[in-house]
């Protein structure tokens, strides 16, 4: 995909997290979290469902903000530019949850629309979205209404949909969650591609296959503490926590 025009050049790496805590309803959902991610590598947030997963995501791309605790993105706290439009910081991080909202539109028209709230010239959206859509194996579907797609083509839309926009970091929730064998290596197959262009990517699973194919290092979760952040090799191989030990084994994490 070529560099668009209006790509952020603002570097996010590193990302700090330290401290940091979410409660609702007198319940504690994230605990004393910290950690420090630099650029290169596919990292994985692993760790049963309720572990804190999903909701570590929305807080580091800035959709709620925690009780105490700090997030900065390159010595940037993200409360401070989680606006929206196309500005330098904000569009350097793009996410994709769970389960993705397409518009009833054509699979297209959802690029060349995203690719134009973030500022993208009207001339050159529809070269950069078809380019898109060639590398995530859509093309051939540019014209089919978006709401029509499989789970699996539903899946890559919203990410190269993401991904069109360049972001610097991008964040993705469950992406193979519910999806039969062949979809999944679908998507795992796009975000090899996503990450050998240059974006740092950051996923959360409870896959342990998923988690050995793409990581690079794993933060594991668990009842909403960070148990672990460790290599990937050293994580499977040697996992220092009994949550992590229990997880590999198939017990149930306690």
């Amino acid at each position: 995909m070529p560099e668009p025009a209006f790509a952020s050049t603002f570097d996010l790496l590193p990302l700090r997290v330290e401290s940091l805590r979410f409660a609702r309803n007198g319940r504690t959902l994230l605990e004393d979290v910290g950690f420090r991610l630099e650029a290169g590598r596919i990292t994985i947030l692993l760790g049963p469902n309720g572990a804190g997963k999903s909701l570590l995501l929305r807080l580091l791309m800035g959709l709620i903000q925690p009780d105490s605790g700090t997030i900065e993105w390159n010595g940037e706290w993200n409360g401070e530019w989680t606006g929206h439009g196309p500005s330098s910081r904000h569009a350097a991080l793009g996410m994709v949850l769970q389960k993705p909202v397409m518009l009833r539109r054509s699979v297209l028209a959802n690029v060349e629309f995203a690719l134009a709230r973030i500022g993208m010239a009207a001339r050159t959206r529809r070269e950069v979205a078809q380019r898109a859509l060639e590398q995530a194996g859509l093309l051939a579907l540019a014209h089919q209404p978006a709401t029509r797609l499989s789970g699996g083509e539903t899946r890559r839309l919203a990410i190269v949909r993401a991904w069109s926009q360049q972001p610097r970091v991008l964040l993705l929730d469950e992406p193979c969650a519910n999806l039969d064998p062949h979809s999944t290596a679908r998507v795992e197959d796009l975000i090899r591609h996503i990450h050998s262009g240059g974006t740092r990517v950051i996923l959360s699973t409870h896959d342990l296959g998923q988690a050995r194919r793409l990581a690079d290092e794993i933060l594991f979760m668990a009842d909403g503490r960070l148990r672990e952040h460790a290599p990937a090799e050293i994580f499977f191989n040697r996992p220092a926590s009994r949550q992590g030990r229990d997880f590999l084994d198939g017990r149930l994490v306690l």
